[in-house]
């Protein structure tokens, strides 16, 4: 059915070196690092904090390295659902692939949520409904064009993204300095009381999990290698860049809201947008409507989040379809090399979860939000392993790895390194509920993500009797397109 579905019509390979490089940057910068980095660094302190994100961030890096070899030698818009296929097990690859697509639809629904909750910001008395409606319209519009139109939306939503962060960082070490806003600030907040560590192993840990979420994103880095210009060389250059957007991003950003906010301030601990790390710290330097700023920004991040989610999800969606592992329907492609039943069905899913917010005082949305808050740690771990096997298969096989157009560092200790520290955040996800009297409610939610993706991978499995592929039967034959 794929060959018969490609001889037709055919992805496209619109997105260009600069927008592959701009989607890798800005896959990182969302709610996670504008909002909950405050609360980080109020939790475990500022020391805490920087602890937490670097581990994750090193974390990151060896996946996305391991992630970069793969796609580079092997583009596809299936991704880690294709070489769990290939390289695992049929049964893990559809798992992984139906896992992905119902993370990224349900984080639509949650998109739709936050816009409306930044929208009321501004103007209290209006309508959800509307601000609903221009969402859907906004991403459906950037994604339904072409490739090459979401690529630039999101080129630009990334630019906007990552220029606040860099002149959040530049003008908040000119504070720290006294060279702007005053008297020098120097380390003064980063020891106050019990900084820099602040709550020992246990809050340190407990950001480490929460850091992780912010990262989620980074892997659609591989997503777009299906679609991308000359991905033996456009891959490995975004690849590359990870490991100083890391560091540039979220290590000199907590570092920088360390250093100015003392971690006891309380408004560290909210969620609204007026009281944001970074408003705090433009408040502190004078400038007017930080708050409104920052809105916008916030709202920028989260239009960027659901145009993302929505192109990752109805890519894998189509890679399914192509590889029989869902209806047929879904790989069609319009004139424009985009697949739109994909892209429909998958809006659709992601609005009916937002409707389900508001019945049952929003239970039933927050258990589907529980179940998808683990799908991204799970797509973690299939990268992990499925990379470990693709080089111990391409070994096996009497390949040359210099014929790699990208090879990943410190391989194996990059790719098993990655697969503990994911294993780590995946049981510990609400170690809590499991302290004293334990929670089962607690654990149910937390933890319903698991059991959802293990039906999946066992219920293909029974059906089509598979099972793990030997290395030297592995497919590493690379579709010419």
């Amino acid at each position: 059915m794929g060959k018969e579905i490609e001889n037709d019509r055919q992805l496209r390979r619109g997105l260009k070196s600069r927008h592959i490089t701009m989607i890798s940057l800005g896959g990182t910068i969302g709610t996670g690092l504008f909002l909950a980095s405050g609360a980080s660094v109020a939790q475990a302190g500022p020391g805490g904090a920087l602890v937490a994100y670097a581990l994750i961030g090193f974390m990151v890096y060896f996946l996305m390295t391991s992630l970069g070899e793969m796609a580079a030698y092997m583009p596809s818009s299936g991704s880690f659902s294709t070489y769990a296929t290939k390289f695992v097990d049929p049964a893990f690859g559809f798992a992984m692939g139906w896992n992905y697509w119902y993370n990224w639809a349900i984080t639509i629904a949650a998109e739709i949520s936050a816009v409306n909750l930044i929208m009321k910001f501004w103007f209290p008395n209006s309508s959800s409904a509307l601000w609903t409606i221009l969402f859907i319209v906004v991403v459906l519009t950037f994604n339904i064009l072409s490739v090459n139109m979401y690529g630039e939306s999101e080129y630009w939503f990334a630019m906007i993204k990552v220029a606040t962060v860099i002149i959040f960082i530049i003008t908040s070490f000119l504070m720290i300095f006294g060279i702007i806003g005053g008297e020098p600030v120097g380390l003064t907040n980063f020891f106050i009381d019990e900084a820099p560590f602040n709550g020992g192993f246990l809050a340190i840990f407990g950001i480490f999990l929460a850091a992780g979420f912010s990262f989620q994103g980074t892997e659609l880095l591989g997503i777009t290698a299906g679609e991308t210009e000359d991905p033996g060389k456009n891959i490995p250059k975004a690849v590359r860049s990870v490991f100083w957007r890391i560091l540039l991003f979220y290590i000199l950003a907590i570092l920088a809201i360390g250093l100015l906010i003392p971690y006891t301030d309380p408004r560290l601990l909210s969620e609204d947008v007026a009281v944001s790390p970074f408003t705090l710290v433009f408040d502190k330097l004078g400038i007017a409507f930080a708050a409104s700023v920052m809105n916008a920004i916030i709202l920028t991040a989260m239009l960027s989040a659901g145009n993302s989610g929505l192109y990752a999800s109805s890519r894998m969606l189509w890679q399914l379809a192509v590889d029989g592992k869902a209806p047929k329907i879904f790989a069609k492609l319009n004139r424009r090399g985009v697949p739109i039943y994909a892209l429909l069905a998958t809006l659709a899913v992601g609005c009916l979860a937002f409707l389900s917010s508001f019945f049952g005082d929003g239970i039933v949305y927050m258990w589907l939000l529980n179940a998808s808050g683990l799908s991204g740690f799970i797509a973690w771990v299939g990268i992990a392993i499925s990379h470990y096997r693709f080089r111990k298969a391409y070994i096996k096989q009497g390949r040359d790895l210099n014929d790699l157009p990208y090879k990943s560092p410190l391989y194996p200790f990059g790719s098993l390194f990655a697969l503990t520290l994911c294993l780590i955040v995946i049981i510990g996800q609400n170690y809590t509920a499991f302290i004293g009297t334990i929670d089962l409610y607690g654990i149910a939610v937390s933890y319903i993500g698991i059991p959802l993706f293990i039906i999946f991978w066992l219920g293909y499995k029974i059906k089509h009797k598979t099972k793990l592929i030997p290395l030297e039967e592995c497919n590493l034959d690379v579709e010419k397109k």
